[in-house]
């Protein structure tokens, strides 16, 4: 049986040398030797332990907008793995490769949902794959036109639908 005490631990100390201490070091001395991060929704990450610290370290640790927050929405710890749920707030002042990549800083405020999915080996974090909805971030910055996106089904702020102040399903009526 895993301590999942322990894993929530090491995870808290990756995303603080991610987010806060800005530290690639830090962040893979809470890594496997062999692991693999991935940001479905760019493609961005790495494979192994040089190809990770080479992501880490040229596209995302240091590479975010400096009033990032990260609020913590739910987790879920099993024997070998983190499902986080976490709302990522920034403004867009400069490029972030990981979540915007090649795109000029617009000055824009994001607010998205993240979901992480955290493999661990013993309390080594082993893989990270990162989801959120890619749609929904262009459209805040506007690189999606406002009437495309009143068009399709996105949903372009997440606020009302978390708490329960917005009905779901809104995009389910008749046009």
């Amino acid at each position: 049986m895993a301590d999942r005490q322990a894993m929530e631990r090491m995870w808290e100390a990756h995303t603080a040398a991610e987010f806060e201490t800005r530290d690639v070091d830090a962040t893979m001395r809470t890594m496997t030797d062999d692991p693999t991060v991935l940001h479905v929704p760019t493609g961005m990450g790495g494979t192994g332990y040089e190809g990770v610290r080479d992501f880490y370290r040229r596209w995302f640790v240091g590479r975010n907008a400096a009033d990032m927050s990260i609020e913590s929405l739910s987790r879920t710890v099993g024997d070998d793995r983190i499902v986080d749920e976490m709302m990522i707030t920034f403004t867009h002042d400069i490029e972030i490769p990981w979540i915007l990549p090649a795109v000029a800083p617009t000055g824009r405020r994001v607010r998205v949902p993240v979901i992480g999915i955290v493999g661990f080996e013993g309390t080594a974090v082993a893989s990270e794959r990162i989801y959120w909805d890619q749609a929904a971030v262009l459209a805040q910055v506007g690189l999606l036109d406002g009437d495309v996106v009143r068009g399709l089904p996105i949903i372009v702020s997440p606020d009302g639908l978390l708490d329960g102040t917005v009905a779901p399903n809104g995009l389910a009526q008749p046009r």
